[in-house]
């Protein structure tokens, strides 16, 4: 199994990073045996898997149940766990019990922060706890509201340095790779070259030291994706295909047949 050090050794070396985000027992299957370098059970949970809008109602109690199912269908990957809204930022005391809880129940590597400056105490405390903390910068879903909705971050130069230094932060607190999602390229690369630790773009570009995707996105299960998501496999119409195909068999009843079927 892969630990922090991986992700360290590969910005050294200049290996790209690979990390899919998921929820569920079979897709973490899949990612495993495809030799993905980390999987991240992110609080998109809510919205891939529960329907929801927004990341915010999603709990520690859902991104323990969907740790636990990644964890059994991936026992010997590097699995990073976010911690959701109003779990970490009430005080560092509660971050560091609900990051506890979530390593001892799921089995977890690490657990995912989003913030900056913000969090920095917050982080310093779980990684002098012996939690490895994976940080978020950029547009942080959770802040969803008070960005003023689904945007790229760090268009104006304020907003650019701002990040920049929050990076500095973070790698400063303690975090072992930083996840930048939603900004410009040059600013992603920028941040890439100024910190030791590894960036992990979504939405950030091709500059940053890995790209993570969700793998309902990168698979083709929704209408429509958003501009920094590559469609890999329509799965949506390979799934109605197969269930097409299996309500015509039994209605014509051709299905099943004997060779499913026990004599």
């Amino acid at each position: 199994m892969k630990t922090i050090n991986h992700f360290l050794e590969a910005k050294k070396e200049g290996k790209k990073i690979i990390m899919v985000s998921t929820y569920e027992f079979w897709s973490a299957k899949i990612c495993e045996e495809a030799g993905v370098d980390c999987i991240l059970v992110g609080d998109s949970a809510g919205m891939v898997i529960q329907g929801l809008d927004t990341t915010i109602p999603v709990t520690v109690e859902d991104m323990i149940y969907h740790g636990k199912a990644v964890r059994r269908g991936a026992p010997n990957s590097f699995i990073v766990i976010d911690m959701p809204f109003l779990s970490y930022q009430v005080s560092v005391e509660e971050a560091v019990k609900n990051a506890g809880r979530i390593m001892k129940e799921t089995g977890a590597n690490a657990v995912k922060l989003e913030g900056g400056r913000e969090v920095s105490e917050t982080v310093e405390k779980l990684v002098s706890a012996g939690i490895p903390v994976m940080g978020h910068l950029g547009l942080t879903p959770q802040s969803v509201h008070a960005l003023g909705g689904y945007r790229v971050q760090g268009k104006t130069q304020e907003q650019q340095k701002r990040i920049i230094e929050d990076a500095k932060i973070l790698e400063q607190a303690g975090v072992f790779a930083i996840v930048l999602e939603a900004v410009p390229s040059n600013l992603a690369k920028e941040i890439t070259e100024f910190i030791e630790v590894p960036t992990i773009g979504i939405g950030a570009g091709k500059f940053t030291d890995g790209q993570v995707l969700v793998f309902h996105d990168m698979m083709g299960f929704f209408d429509r994706s958003p501009k920094f998501v590559k469609r890999y496999v329509e799965g949506k119409k390979l799934f109605k295909e197969g269930l097409n195909s299996f309500i015509n068999e039994v209605r014509a009843g051709t299905f099943p047949g004997k060779k499913h079927t026990y004599d």
